[in-house]
């Protein structure tokens, strides 16, 4: 088999995960990130299933929990800054045997990257702008000028695949919205801070909630319900929407946490969608991750399906010897009925963060109250946090 040169674009879950094992197994992966460098900040993932066993593997797992946090109560408070729900995650903790962390996702990325940094060719601050496939190459041209040749070109670039929109067609023929928009920042010094609690406060179509982090940094996260105004390339009119929509709110913290943003420099803001593809290769071009199935964010397992994805293509490339359109099609055939069922269990799950009428905001509080009962978290949503899939074995060098 002939060393086969595969480009990689993005730099952030899939992409590192998917170049350490293509390494690992014999062919030469090139990482291409739009970015000058590793972000970092970012919202928090809370990680388990099978990506946090293939982290395990990669032996990155003792930094992870290093780096991690132990959120023990995810608690629903009122105007008043009361608790009138929630749980402790021990209900978690328990359907995960206890392989189960919060981590923010830039260290996540980070870790992954440390993996490969000084093993793979890595390209910051670039990007593909046109992909040719030829007869045995595929002919990339990227932003800063010039053109390369690969074998292959995988697109682990996120929900806004550029690889996607090239190779594939635009987003809108494979985005399905959720109909909401989540919004997050970091703040420095925020009072008042509750250690190791996600703290939330609803209201009928809205949602803010804080966690506190190292640092004396606070993770701020706002979910609300999208229409057509919502700006999304933007900075000042996203802070302004905020601040419309939460500005009325009865939570005495918001105008703290609204304080606190109009400081913030950067935002992260987007909308809750994900991506359904009847195929995820084409012809010499393949996609992984969210670029090709992503769950939705508030899903909360983004992460480690693209790791799992990355994983299982990497594989699959090795098991068939570098014969990729005999492994694209495994790792589809591996993967897709699995991705399925995380994508149903995505869209039951996100009306619950932001539900529309006051009676929804009430029936939702009952039911995580009710999910502290021992036996009923399982029930509920237990289907939804196990990972089914059990992996093929494969045999690496």
């Amino acid at each position: 088999m002939d060393t086969k040169t595969i480009l990689i674009s993005g730099a952030g879950i899939a992409g590192p995960a998917l170049a350490y094992w293509l390494k690992r197994a014999g062919f030469a992966p090139t990482l291409i990130e739009h970015a000058p460098a590793m972000r970092s900040g970012g919202y928090v993932i809370d990680f388990w299933g099978l990506g946090y066993d293939i982290a395990e593997r990669m032996a990155l797992l003792p930094a992870i929990l290093r780096e991690g946090y132990r959120i023990h109560e995810m608690r629903i408070v009122d105007n008043a800054g009361q608790r009138i729900s929630g749980f402790g995650t021990k209900v978690f903790v328990e359907l995960t045997a206890g392989r189960y962390v919060t981590i923010s996702r830039s260290a996540l990325s980070r870790l992954l990257f440390s993996a490969i940094a000084d093993k793979t060719e890595t390209i910051f601050g670039d990007e593909i702008v046109a992909l040719a496939e030829r007869q045995d190459h595929v002919a990339v041209q990227l932003k800063s000028g010039g053109e390369r040749r690969f074998d292959l070109v995988i697109g682990a670039d996120g929900l806004h695949s550029a690889v996607r929109r090239l190779a594939f067609g635009p987003q809108d023929r494979f985005e399905k919205r959720l109909g909401y928009v989540v919004a997050a920042f970091e703040a420095h010094g925020y009072q008042p801070r509750t250690e190791d609690v996600y703290v939330t406060h609803s209201e009928p179509s809205r949602m803010v909630g804080r966690v506190s982090l190292r640092d004396d940094k606070t993770l701020v996260l706002f979910v609300l319900v999208d229409d057509d105004g919502v700006p999304m390339h933007d900075l000042a009119a996203q802070k302004a929407l905020l601040r419309k929509r939460f500005g009325g709110d009865g939570w005495w913290e918001c105008p703290r946490i609204l304080e606190a943003l109009d400081m913030a420099p950067d935002l992260y803001f987007d909308r809750v969608s994900q991506i359904h593809m009847t195929q995820w290769s084409l012809g010499r071009v393949a996609l992984v991750g969210d670029a090709a199935y992503c769950v939705s964010l508030v899903a909360g397992q983004g992460s480690a399906l693209a790791m799992t994805g990355a994983y299982v293509l990497a594989s699959e490339f090795a098991r068939a010897e570098g014969r990729h359109d005999e492994a694209f099609a495994n790792y589809e055939k591996v993967l897709r009925h699995f991705i399925d069922r995380k994508q149903q269990g995505a869209e039951r799950f996100a009306s619950a963060f932001a539900p529309k009428t006051r009676h929804g905001v009430w029936f939702r509080n009952l039911v995580i109250k009710a999910a502290a009962i021992p036996g009923v978290a399982r029930l509920t949503f237990g289907r939804d946090i196990v990972d089914s899939l059990r992996l093929p074995e494969y045999h690496w060098p």
